[in-house]
């Protein structure tokens, strides 16, 4: 399996067209199909199936797209590590991380690198704790910035030194902003909005086998306030991720019986970092200690 072809899969899926992604690949529409066959015969399954107009793929195509995507996105990452290792001036650092304040310290790091080394990039994909870590996992990230979570077996870690808060999110008109904090009994019954994190992790923890009303589950914040502003429910978040200030039309309720909680910035034991990387960590490392 040569990654060039899996280049040509990749592009053919995207297009959904054997000769447009041939087009873009500025390759012959018959090359591609001989060697998309070739893939095919190699695997032992069928990848896809012509329509009139368009190319599907099957359940097996599927499954190769996500595999391609992350060998080529690897393969990508390396390549670029070993052009960079003969000068500190350039490099790319691949962090994932959650939502969170904490990050503040995360740009002051990287922020205090570029200033010494201006070429040096920052790539950050965003998720939660499963996603970032398969991630992680995988190779595909350096770093991965995630709440309260640590496994010493697996990854060495820094504590980050902002704490964050749980609470949530309610519109300025709503009669919960005239609260001062929310304890989690009064949650249950209400319309939350909340992250898949919660429903795994946090939930189960925090209700036991209580049942709530969740009415919207959420990724990425920004799509969830609004949801809180139509009056679809209450967000479920950390504080100070959300402009709550007193022009806002939404206001921030703390909640007074659950901990607060601790961003981890964590790598993968034995990882041998790029240059780019290990100034990063070393970075970090001194805004931590300062703070």
């Amino acid at each position: 399996m040569e990654i060039r072809v899996l280049r040509y899969f990749l592009e053919m899926a995207r297009e959904g067209n054997m000769s447009r992604a041939a087009q873009k690949l500025h390759i012959t529409q018959p090359t591609m199909s001989k060697q998309l066959r070739d893939l095919e015969n190699e695997l032992g399954v069928k990848l896809y199936t012509r329509t009139n107009y368009n190319i599907e793929l099957t359940e097996a195509g599927h499954l190769l797209q996500k595999r391609a995507h992350d060998i080529v996105d690897l393969t990508d990452k390396t390549t670029l590590e070993f052009q960079n290792l003969a000068t500190l001036a350039e490099g790319t650092i691949y962090v994932g991380s959650a939502e969170s304040e904490s990050f503040t310290t995360v740009a002051k790091a990287i922020k205090e690198l570029q200033l010494v080394h201006p070429k040096i990039q920052l790539h950050v994909f965003s998720g939660n704790i499963q996603d970032v870590l398969e991630q992680l996992d995988k190779g595909l990230l350096d770093f991965a910035f995630i709440m309260d979570y640590q496994d010493s077996t697996k990854y060495e870690s820094y504590p980050m030194p902002m704490p964050d808060r749980w609470g949530l999110i309610v519109p300025q008109n709503n009669s919960l902003s005239q609260k001062d904090y929310l304890t989690l009994p009064e949650l249950i019954g209400l319309p939350l909005i909340c992250s898949r994190q919660n429903m795994i992790i946090d939930f189960p923890r925090w209700f036991g086998n209580a049942k709530l009303h969740i009415v919207a589950t959420y990724n990425l914040l920004y799509n969830a306030m609004i949801l809180v502003r139509e009056g679809v429910g209450y967000a479920l978040t950390y504080d100070k991720i959300v402009n709550t200030a007193l022009n806002s039309d939404l206001t921030f309720i703390p909640l007074s019986d659950v901990n607060i909680s601790t961003m981890y910035c964590l790598w993968r034991k034995q990882h041998t970092f790029s240059t780019a990387a290990q100034l990063f960590l070393d970075t970090l490392s001194k805004q931590i200690k300062s703070v």
